[in-house]
Formats: structure tokens, C-alpha cells, sequence
């Protein structure tokens, strides 16, 4: 089987759009956090988002291109761009026959399907836009990627809620690993911050509602945590065989070492209180990769911050690791990014690597008082050095989806 190291990254979050700006907000402790600006949520239970700043699609891809594009396709497109571009790969020096596109969405162009619902109401439907099908279905992100560069192996869009980032590296790993593609461009996005899914999650009571302080709102195993706070962007990375990226002198990041997917079979909604599909997805992973729980070095949590999902999260760790659990270093990026639903394990992958490369373990921010069902060391709120070799990032979906993938600095 082959080997399947990481060449390439790019990034569009609300701490920057772009791998340097988005790595420094996180080592920094940074929040992403703020009042939302895009629409007027005054009327909302919860205010707030992590929202993506200085983002111009025109400047980027044109007018044209742009008009023809959903924002969840924009940030794909765009991230997509820095990562083919910091990989150094380029067509002719792979068969595209053998290059696979995995990048999937949540929801794809929901607001479109707001607004062309509101021209059907008012104007009839001769005046519903032709083009609105094509744009809004969540694997336009994947085919458009697939244009750009001409890729003809597997392209497909994995809709498994909030765990599509790291179905999408695990189930390219596995591609590439049992010879049926030599690249990948796998990863996820997400442009869900519109009035409907504010208020759906609202009413859920899903959502934090803390909007005096949005930089304080996300705060994963803090006792005072209310709910997630949503967010919106993109991460993808570029995944090849050991062989191809040897051939062609690339750079090369992290291998992927192992991948577990298990449903939690339980309720559309609530994560299982046991994390036992949390729990089985993280062995798998481990088991895959032919590791021991006492060779893990960090985990990167889900930990979006609702009291179940991370009381259940800290259960499945502990049932998992033993005594080891109280060792390892767990980081929760959503703690400043939020959660971009989608998009997050993807992007929470790549922030993995570069703990990989630089041995910096993010904080998690907003720990300020204790749950007592939460005592692992979550890194609370400053940048941690270590001796970082092997980590593992947890993903788990709405419906019981749940995806953990294996990382490990590269060895020659």
C-alpha cells in the first residue's frame, strides 16, 4: 500500500484567509468572533458569528466568474488556489486520470435557495433564475475545483454534516492508499450564516446567546458554556502517494497515518452521551495507523462548545486512553473560529499540521471555570510547546457521523 503525505494547504476562516494569518490568530488566541455584519440579526436569540472578512470574490475570480459562483464555492475555489499553489504541483507533472477531488458542504448555497424562493413568491417563476440548481447544490464546490484543474479521477461531495472535512481527507487517504489515485484536493466549506439557520439553531437553543461578548461566546469545557457559534469558510489540502510527491522533489507537510468512521446510530441531533461512536471512530483511526494510545502527542477536539457533546467528547477520550487521556495535550480551535460546520475539520486539519511542523499546541481560550466532567488538559487559554509527533483530529456530524483521522510528522 502506499504511503499518503500532505504537499499542500490553503485556507479561508475567520481568522484570515490565508495559512499565515489564520495559524497566528490561533497561536495568538485570537477570536474570530463578532456581532454579525453581513445581516441585521437584532432580531435574533443569538448575534454573533464567525464570520469571513475581506473576502472579495470579483477581485479574486472576476465578475463573471464570481456572478457564477455561490459563496461556499468561493471560499472552496479560493482555498483550493492557495493550496494547488503552495504544493508546487502542477498538470503536467501528473495524470489527471489518477487525480481525485474530494470536497464537500453541509448545506451548499443556502441563501440562494432563500432568495430564489422570495422571486418565486413575489415575481412568479419565469423569473426564477435557471442557474439556481446548478449553484446551489453542495457538490458544485468539488466540480468546480475538479474545472479549474482538470482533474478526471473520483470527484465527489461527502455530506456528513459537521465531520465532511475529515470524510473527505480520510476517504481521499484511503484512495490514494490502495492505488486508485496518486492525488487528491479533498477538504470542506461552508457559507451557512443566513437568517434561517441563525434562527433554526436559535430555536434549537443550539447556539450560544452570549452576544455583549462574542470573543468570549465559544468556549468548549468551560462550565459557562451555552452553545456553538456559528461560522463560515473553507480548508483544503492536497494529499499524494509518498511516490508521486518523491518524484517530483515536493515539500512535504505530514503524512496521514489512519482513519476511523462510525455513526453513533442514536439521534439526529445530540451526540451519543457515552461518545461511543466517538469512541469507536478515534480506535479505528488508531488502529488503522498501527499506533498505541500512549504514542498520541495532541488531540485536536471537536469540542464545539455544548455541554453534552463535550461532556461526551472528554468520556470517549477517556475510555479510549486510560491514564493517558490526563496527558495528552486537547486543543479546541472552535474556541476561536467557531464553528464552520462543514468546513471545520478541514480547517482544524490543517492547524493539526502546523502543530505537527512547529510543535505549537493552540489554546483553547475561554476556560475560566472548571466542568467537572471536563478535566482533561484542554490547553487553557495560552500556546503550549512540545515535542509534537502524532496527533489526532475528532470530527463528528449531526446524524451520528463521526471521523477522526490520523497525522504524523513526516519521516524520510
Amino acid at each position: 500500500m502506499e504511503r499518503v503525505v500532505i504537499t499542500g494547504m490553503g485556507v479561508v476562516s475567520p481568522l484570515g484567509n490565508n495559512i499565515d494569518n489564520f495559524w497566528n490568530g490561533l497561536i495568538q488566541g485570537k477570536s474570530g468572533i463578532a456581532k454579525i455584519v453581513s445581516f441585521d440579526p437584532s432580531e435574533y436569540k443569538s448575534q454573533i458569528a464567525g464570520e469571513v472578512k475581506d473576502f472579495n470574490g470579483e477581485l479574486l475570480f472576476g465578475r463573471k466568474e464570481a456572478k457564477r459562483m455561490e459563496r461556499f464555492c468561493q471560499f472552496a475555489l479560493a482555498a483550493a488556489e492557495q493550496a494547488f499553489a503552495d504544493s508546487g504541483l502542477s498538470p503536467e507533472q501528473t495524470n489527471l486520470e489518477r487525480m481525485g477531488v474530494i470536497v464537500g458542504s453541509g448545506v451548499g448555497g443556502i441563501q440562494l435557495l432563500i432568495d430564489q424562493g422570495g422571486v418565486l413568491s413575489n415575481r412568479g417563476p419565469d423569473r426564477v433564475s435557471p442557474s439556481l440548481v446548478p449553484m446551489m447544490i453542495s457538490n458544485m464546490a468539488a466540480a468546480i475545483i475538479s474545472m479549474k484543474y482538470g482533474a478526471l479521477g473520483s470527484t465527489m461531495s461527502p455530506v456528513t454534516a459537521c465531520s465532511i472535512g475529515n470524510t473527505s481527507i480520510g476517504e481521499a487517504f484511503r484512495a490514494i492508499r490502495h492505488g486508485y489515485l496518486d492525488t487528491a484536493i479533498a477538504g470542506g466549506t461552508e457559507a451557512a450564516i443566513s437568517g434561517i439557520s441563525l434562527a433554526s439553531f436559535g430555536n434549537a437553543t443550539a447556539l450560544s446567546t452570549r452576544n455583549s461578548e462574542p470573543a468570549q461566546a465559544s468556549r468548549p469545557f468551560d462550565a459557562n458554556r451555552d452553545g456553538f457559534v456559528m461560522s463560515e469558510g473553507a480548508g483544503i489540502l492536497i494529499l499524494e502517494s509518498l511516490s508521486h510527491a518523491k518524484k517530483r522533489n515536493a515539500r512535504i507537510y505530514a503524512e496521514v497515518i489512519g482513519y476511523g468512521a462510525s455513526s453513533d446510530a442514536y439521534h439526529m441531533v445530540a451526540t451519543h452521551p457515552e461518545g461511543t461512536g466517538a469512541y469507536q471512530a478515534m480506535n479505528m483511526a488508531l488502529s488503522d495507523a498501527g499506533i498505541r494510545t500512549d504514542e498520541v502527542d495532541v488531540i485536536s477536539a471537536h469540542a464545539t462548545s455544548t455541554i453534552v457533546g463535550d461532556r461526551s467528547e472528554t468520556k470517549a477520550i477517556k475510555k479510549l486512553f486510560g491514564s493517558d487521556a490526563y496527558r495528552i495535550p486537547v486543543t479546541a480551535n472552535k474556541s476561536m473560529t467557531g464553528h464552520l460546520l462543514g468546513a471545520s475539520s478541514a480547517v482544524e486539519a490543517i492547524a493539526l499540521i502546523k502543530t505537527l511542523e512547529t510543535g505549537l499546541i493552540p489554546p483553547t481560550i475561554n476556560q475560566e471555570q472548571q466542568d467537572p466532567e471536563c478535566d482533561l488538559d484542554y490547553v487553557p487559554n495560552h500556546v503550549r510547546e512540545g515535542n509534537i509527533e502524532i496527533g489526532i483530529s475528532n470530527s463528528f456530524g449531526f446524524g451520528g457521523h463521526n471521523a477522526v483521522i490520523a497525522l504524523r510528522s513526516y519521516r524520510g
